[in-house]
């Protein structure tokens, strides 16, 4: 989990934000016959449902997305890193989920503007990547999706940590990694999977539909991983261990590990 994201000042601004609704339509209904042959009816063949296929996530679903990574984050250290801060002792657990969530669904949105959302099943896992050549620092993106408002939601001390150490670093570690290819690879920024989701393949599904495509172009791939589980399963995906960051403003370091895969990289099978 990561992002691509600059720091940036307080804006002032009369918004207004077009979202997309669902529209109820008049339908009407031609004359059938009423006369019908019976045939036999065949056995149905065997389909896939059509949530069990990897598809693109568009604006008027950013939400569904966002839930879908809140639940897969909840108890992720850096993704509280922000919220657990000690100038919001007092908020309520309800409080701050809602920021968790509302955090999410601006990192949605502006992957959506930006960069590639994808999902599977119902909303059972989601994917956010950064295509090469892309990034959401721009004005227009930050504004669209709302992440401006972390300037006026976030406390004094979660801007701190978010703007001041976590965004710089992962920038400057990221770059140091890459080198030439920085603005040249894909970036795994976020991937979870709903507690429904699990057990299912979904992840493998969404990473392989990248890391496919990069593998044809000749392009790395790039992510942090923020859980001590996840880089062994990264590593089946051809994924290599390059270093080992630390967010310091807790009372305990938070590590992030700086994971990489080369294109063409073989899927490792076993343990």
């Amino acid at each position: 989990m990561a992002k691509s994201l600059a720091p940036v000042a307080p804006v002032t601004a009369a918004i207004i934000e077009s979202k997309p609704s669902l529209k109820s339509a008049n339908v009407q209904v031609n004359d059938v016959p009423t006369r019908f042959m019976m045939r036999k009816q065949l056995p149905p063949a065997a389909l896939s449902s059509p949530t069990e296929e990897i598809r693109i996530v568009t604006a008027g679903e950013y939400k569904e997305a966002a839930a879908c990574l809140a639940a897969a984050f909840a108890d992720d250290h850096v993704s509280r890193y922000f919220i657990d801060v000690p100038d919001r002792k007092h908020w309520t657990e309800k409080e701050k989920w809602e920021l968790h969530v509302e955090i999410f669904e601006y990192v949605v949105y502006a992957h959506i503007l930006k960069g590639l959302v994808t999902t599977i099943g119902n909303y059972g896992a989601v994917a956010l990547w950064m295509p090469p050549g892309q990034n959401m620092d721009d004005l227009w993106t930050i504004v669209r999706s709302g992440m401006w408002r972390l300037n006026y939601r976030l406390s004094a001390e979660g801007k701190s940590r978010f703007f001041q150490e976590f965004l710089p670093l992962l920038h400057v570690t990221k770059t140091a990694t890459l080198g030439a290819r920085d603005d040249d690879s894909w970036y795994l920024v976020y991937i979870g999977t709903s507690p429904s989701g699990r057990g299912k393949g979904y992840c493998r599904k969404l990473i392989e539909h990248v890391t496919k495509q990069a593998d044809r172009d000749g392009r790395a791939c790039y992510l942090e991983s923020s859980n001590d589980v996840n880089p062994t399963i990264y590593r089946k995906f051809g994924f290599e261990d390059r270093r080992t960051i630390h967010l310091q403003r807790a009372e305990e370091n938070i590590r992030l590990d700086i994971m990489v895969r080369e294109p063409g990289a073989q899927e490792k099978v076993g343990p």
